[in-house]
């Protein structure tokens, strides 16, 4: 699931919040540019999660002291960070002071989810030391490939249950930040391809589900995995030789 345009930790034009404290649901910020035709707005500072990764942009907000407009995707475009907004309201003006406000209910249902999809990784790299080679997810349901042909016989309820043992163990979610030196050395970490970063990045960050899986990546997770749910795998499907798809869903 490693995107190199996303799931590292350099620089741009606004800070992005959620990399520390993705339970974070909102904050003051500043407008420093607004495209009026397109209806997007710049901030030197977000809460919102900016699409890329195989996981959505966060819904929302914007408030200022006259008017209120909701967020309904948030895309970087090079070093800059773009909240497109809706029809709903006057966009604030540059220099304005706003409170960023994401939909708090969807953003936990994609943090549950992406936390979900790390495990799936890492228990079908234990088990099987398949890699991952792609994958989307919306709130409470995703979709993962890897490098399997074909699957193996009983996949299906060996995976579903290593999976909620591991939700069960309520292993910790750490974030961290390395030095590039230092995750390129990892031996953890090569299987995500995290070399692929571009050498420009010197700092990458790292989520750990203690004792399981350890990727880099740019995502919102969980802190415990005992705040996934329950995991079932809906589907699988040949997506070509050597790769199949599995499709995933969570409940309550």
């Amino acid at each position: 699931m490693l995107d190199p345009q996303h799931r590292i930790y350099d620089v741009l034009m606004t800070e992005l919040l959620y990399l520390e404290d993705a339970y974070l649901q909102s904050c003051e910020a500043t407008v420093t540019e607004v495209d009026t035709e397109a209806r997007k707005v710049v901030l030197d500072r977000t809460v919102f999660y900016v699409q890329g990764g195989g996981q959505p942009a966060d819904h929302g907000t914007l408030a200022g002291s006259s008017d209120k407009v909701g967020v309904t995707g948030v895309k970087r475009d090079g070093g800059t960070v773009w909240h497109s907004c809706g029809d709903d309201g006057e966009l604030p003006a540059v220099g304005s002071t706003v409170t960023a406000t994401i939909d708090w209910e969807r953003r936990h249902e994609l943090m549950r989810t992406h936390t979900a999809m790390h495990l799936l990784c890492g228990v079908i790299w234990n088990e099987y030391g398949k890699a991952v080679t792609g994958g989307n997810m919306e709130p409470l349901a995703g979709r993962m490939d890897f490098e399997f042909d074909p699957l193996p016989e009983g996949f299906k309820d060996t995976i579903e249950a290593a999976v909620n043992a591991e939700i069960a163990a309520a292993r910790p979610i750490e974030v961290s930040f390395l030095d590039r030196s230092v995750a390129v050395a990892d031996e953890d970490l090569i299987r995500t391809k995290v070399n692929l970063i571009p050498e420009s990045v010197t700092t990458i960050r790292i989520i750990d589900i203690v004792g399981l899986d350890k990727q880099a990546d740019g995502g919102t997770h969980v802190a415990s995995t005992a705040d996934v749910g329950t995991f079932t795998i809906t589907k699988t499907e040949s997506k070509g030789k050597g790769n199949k798809r599995v499709r995933i869903a969570l409940s309550d």
